[in-house]
């Protein structure tokens, strides 16, 4: 995204597995993941709730989807907002993997 006044900024924080979204230069919210054997596994989007209502968790999940599908990574919608989101939009179709034990496993080895 872009970093013009009002305008929404996304970025891949790999260190801390995980895509930011700011506003205005204020951190807003992230969408977690995991990458596991050319998969990334999208498990968790917050945005702050003083952020709420502006579109932000769509803005930053159509980017850090398109950003992992273009990489060549596979998407795992394990996240209900990620699920619900590729249900609603397309963009990523051909880059999507269901949801199996496998993931979900992953998922829980990483958040306990």
């Amino acid at each position: 995204m872009t970093d013009d006044a009002g305008q929404p900024v996304v970025a891949d924080a790999p260190d801390r597995n995980r895509y930011e979204i700011s506003l205005d230069g204020e951190p807003a919210g992230f969408v977690a993941y995991l990458d596991r054997d050319g998969q990334r596994i999208f498990y968790h989007t917050e945005i702050d709730e003083r952020f709420g209502g502006k579109g932000l968790a769509g803005i930053l999940v159509a980017h850090a989807l398109g950003e992992s599908r273009d990489a060549g990574r596979r998407i795992v919608p394990v996240c209900p907002y990620v699920a619900r989101w590729v249900t609603n939009h397309h963009d990523v179709d051909d880059a999507l993997d269901p949801v199996g034990p496998e993931a979900l496993a992953a998922v829980r080895a990483v958040t306990g």
